[in-house]
């Protein structure tokens, strides 16, 4: 019985994954000693201190500087995440039960670990302020929006981009609470925590089968990993660069938590700039990435 609720519930599933990730070693970014650290060969101490106290676009940084960061961010935590996932597929059929929920909590953990990042270079603020204390609501709501986006479906896409302009609207440093967690934004989390979790699990079963064989397993698990994980850290890269809040326009962020919603809505998740990055932002429905 248990085990068919869990199949019946994909959303309770991919949130429980999610928490679990988030709790592990390494997992969460520091956001002042990371962009400290990946901003310094680029940009002068001036801008980088301006960058840690306010944002990088408030620090007049240019995208192009920054997606030459983030790119290099990708490439690191690619090449980590896709050596640990063929280290977890030498043991062979005998250690599935062990080795694929290994496997997939550490996958999740580098998606999470990419996402900050990516979320700290292109202005979005510190997601666990809170060192090793429960994530919030909101928090794990704009991750599950970040992995919707990294999986390809348009209304993550439209959800990001609506809290990205609910934030940049009112020059808050804090996450839209209300709106990810009740409001406009929720119904589309959840919807795309259920996809996930359906997605998790046909996932789940593609590691199982390649980690069957010992060494041969570890190549092909590793493989696997590199071919989809890379794609997906471009992905959401390309969509956080596009959103206005990224933009460099020095001002200074001296606002608090957004506890409003925006009003004015001319359309599901309409956003000004919506059709500049490819989002059907009127999609409601969940859809599978073109190949």
């Amino acid at each position: 019985m248990e085990q068919g609720k869990g199949i019946e519930n994909p959303e309770s599933r991919f949130s429980a994954v999610l928490v679990s990730a988030a709790k592990l070693p390494g997992v969460r970014i520091s956001r002042e000693a990371y962009l400290r650290s990946a901003l310094a060969r680029r940009c002068s101490e001036e801008e980088i201190r301006k960058a840690i106290e306010e944002t990088p676009a408030a620090a007049g940084i240019s995208v192009e500087v920054l997606d030459k960061v983030a790119g290099d961010s990708i490439r690191y935590e690619t090449a980590k995440v896709s050596a640990l996932s063929a280290a977890a597929g030498i043991p062979g059929v005998l250690a599935l039960p062990a080795t694929v929920p290994a496997d997939m909590a550490q996958y999740f953990g580098h998606m999470l670990r990419i996402a900050q990042k990516l979320a700290y270079l292109y202005s979005w603020p510190d997601l666990f302020s809170d060192e090793g204390g429960e994530a919030d609501d909101a928090t794990m709501g704009v991750l599950t929006l970040f992995f919707g986006v990294m999986f390809g479906t348009q209304s993550a896409n439209a959800a990001v981009g609506k809290v990205a302009a609910m934030m940049s609207e009112q020059a808050a440093k804090k996450l839209p609470q209300k709106a990810l967690t009740k409001g406009l934004i929720y119904p589309i989390v959840k919807k795309v925590a259920a996809y996930l979790g359906v997605k998790m699990t046909k996932d789940s079963f593609a590691k199982s089968v390649s980690k069957a064989i010992p060494l041969v397993g570890a190549a092909v698990s590793g493989g696997l990993t590199f071919a989809t994980y890379l794609p997906m850290a471009k992905r959401l890269k390309k969509h956080l660069a596009g959103l206005p809040l990224a933009e460099p326009s020095p001002r200074v962020m001296d606002g608090d938590v957004v506890d409003g919603e925006v009003v004015e809505d001319h359309g599901p998740f309409a956003t000004a700039h919506a059709e500049h990055h490819g989002a059907d932002t009127t999609a409601v429905k969940l859809e599978e990435p073109q190949r």
